[in-house]
Order: structure tokens, then C-alpha cells, then sequence
């Protein structure tokens, strides 16, 4: 597939997904691991799609997904930069442009190192609660956390 930039912003605007999760990890200064992914899930049937987005980025893995789904899934560094600089080239039309200028943010952080530290972690927690709705609950108890671990000095 040869894919246009103007393809891939429409495709993503709609396919596409920004995310941010946050992982215990007691080997971590903070106790917690930043994991953020850009996302592409597609029937087995557009599997073809996926395999040209990871050519077009070039980074990413593409792997099942659950029973007929797959996706192209970035969470290496290098790979997430190469995504954010294109979108900040080529910037996506819908409301997922708000996620992605979060996402983009704690990415520019992790490069960084800002996520090494109580501090800088509760920042981007504090950032990605606005952009991972689902996850909410679970980001407010990470900053009860950070913010317990920050008033013990």
C-alpha cells in the first residue's frame, strides 16, 4: 500500500487510538512504569492495513488483537516520536487532536526522562487522566500514591 499523509491523518482520526497507561514496577525510582502506545485495531480482513501503516511509520508490531482483530501497536520511544512529529505535521481533524496533543506532551516528558521522577510521574498521571477516561479510576489512585510517597519526603 502506498498511503498519503492525508489517508493516515482520516484513517487515524477514526481508527485510531492515543493511549497512556501506568504499571507497578517497584524497580522504578517512582514505583511505576509510563507505558504510552499508539494504537490501530482492524478486522483480520484489512490486516493489509495495518501492515502499511507500520511500513508508512516505520516502527510498530502488528498482532492479533482478540479472535478476528488485529492492530499495529508503537510503544518503543523511537517509534512514538516518529508518530508524534508526523501529527505535528499533519494534524488530525477531530477531537482525538486534543488526546494526541496530551499524548504527544508525555512523550516529549518521557524523552526527557521527566517520568523518572515522583514529581514529573505525577504531572503526567495528572495529564493523562484527561485523555484516559476509562481509566480514571485507576489514575486517581496512582496520584493518591505518588502524591502519599511526595509527603513522605
Amino acid at each position: 500500500m502506498d498511503l498519503s499523509p492525508d489517508w493516515v491523518v482520516g484513517f487515524v482520526d477514526g481508527e485510531g487510538c492515543f493511549y497512556v497507561g501506568f504499571t507497578e514496577h517497584p524497580e522504578m525510582t517512582a514505583g511505576y512504569q509510563v507505558l504510552p502506545e499508539f494504537r490501530v485495531v482492524q478486522h483480520k480482513r484489512d490486516i493489509h492495513v495495518l501492515h502499511g501503516l507500520k511500513r508508512f511509520f516505520r516502527h510498530g508490531v502488528v498482532r492479533q488483537n482478540h479472535e478476528d482483530r488485529w492492530e499495529l501497536r508503537v510503544r518503543k520511544l523511537d517509534g512514538l516520536k516518529q508518530v508524534v512529529s508526523f501529527f505535528r505535521k499533519h494534524p488530525l481533524k477531530t477531537k482525538k487532536a486534543v488526546d494526541f496533543q496530551k499524548f504527544a506532551r508525555i512523550v516529549y516528558w518521557m524523552e526527557k526522562r521527566k517520568h523518572l521522577s515522583i514529581e514529573g510521574l505525577l504531572e503526567m498521571v495528572k495529564y493523562a487522566q484527561g485523555m484516559n477516561t476509562a481509566a480514571s479510576k485507576r489514575l486517581k489512585e496512582i496520584e493518591s500514591d505518588l502524591l502519599g510517597k511526595l509527603s513522605k519526603g
